[in-house]
């Protein structure tokens, strides 16, 4: 069974960075159910092998488990746990990220023809997604496994490998969200100007109409396909990007929470603490001294 090999592919190259000798591959192994964790998603397929992991992304909760994938088709604020997990069955995992400029040149290719023109023009899909895994995803992932035992075909055939699992996402559950990821005049891809504008300007003030007229939609349109993607506003989302921001920064400013508010875009402290603790269910300062001792 595809799946098994997978496993024991996992087990035998997972390494603490998740990275492998493979540019974009990763492999992922928890021995225990761990606390919700905030992060950001990145442009990813995640493929479960063993266990079961949960992400949450604005009131949008997603569970995936050993043969199911998901795709994060946007660099999105999520916090994510593993839920099962052990020592005797670890929760295992394998990642490729997603590169638009291969899925570009997947869908210019002859063989894509197949796709209705209007497929450029879609309504944006959700940024996260979650499907089960067919026969020949999890195959072509432990075939991409294997090269790590064979460095000298590595090079040539990694690549080859990548495009087969990106054309089985393209023309998979979720292939809607993958094209619209290679297309530059995608709904997808109009949004990402504004998520990666909140992200770079995060401490600033914002004005949807502006975000709108940068993602070349009308006000309207913007805000369906925002909500869409993200499953949040750009207000909403701003804020756990602020939030995210402020718990980095009080790992090496703990004993200065309302200068990590001020930083981050915050007017009010007891605002900001408020917030905090309600995202990530502890106070700031609570939060700052175990991050510190985490360390």
């Amino acid at each position: 069974m595809p799946l098994d090999e997978l496993r024991a592919l996992i087990t035998r190259h997972a390494r603490e960075a998740e990275t492998t000798a493979i540019d974009g591959v990763l492999v992922s192994v928890a021995e225990e159910p761990a606390a919700p964790t905030a992060s950001t998603s990145g442009t990813v397929l995640a493929l479960i092998a063993q266990g079961a992991k949960r992400l949450v992304l604005g009131d949008r909760v997603l569970d995936y488990r050993a043969g199911q994938y998901l795709v994060a088709s946007v660099d999105l604020p999520v916090t994510g746990q593993f839920t099962e997990a052990s020592p005797s069955e670890p929760a295992l995992g394998f990642g490729l990220t997603l590169r638009p400029s291969v899925i570009a040149e997947l869908l210019l290719d002859p063989a894509a023809g197949q796709f209705p023109r209007g497929h450029r023009a879609a309504a944006a899909p959700p940024g996260i997604a979650v499907s089960n895994a067919s026969f020949e995803l999890i195959d072509a992932a432990v075939r991409m496994l294997r090269l790590l035992d064979r460095p000298r075909d590595l090079p040539m055939l990694a690549p080859m490998i990548e495009r087969e699992i990106l054309w089985l996402l393209i023309t998979g559950d979720q292939g809607a969200t993958v094209r619209q990821l290679g297309l530059a005049d995608s709904s997808l891809t109009h949004v990402n100007r504004a998520v990666r504008w909140i992200r770079d300007h995060y401490a600033e003030t914002i004005r949807v109409d502006d975000l709108a007229r940068l993602s070349q939609m009308s006000s309207s349109a913007f805000h369906r396909s925002f909500h869409a993607v993200t499953s949040m506003s750009p207000i909403q989302f701003q804020k756990q990007i602020r939030l995210h921001e402020a718990r980095l920064l009080l790992v090496v400013r703990p004993d200065d929470i309302a200068g990590v508010a001020y930083t981050v875009g915050y007017d009010s402290p007891s605002q900001f603490s408020r917030e905090y603790r309600r995202h990530f269910g502890t106070p700031p300062s609570h939060d700052a001294t175990r991050l510190r001792t985490s360390i």
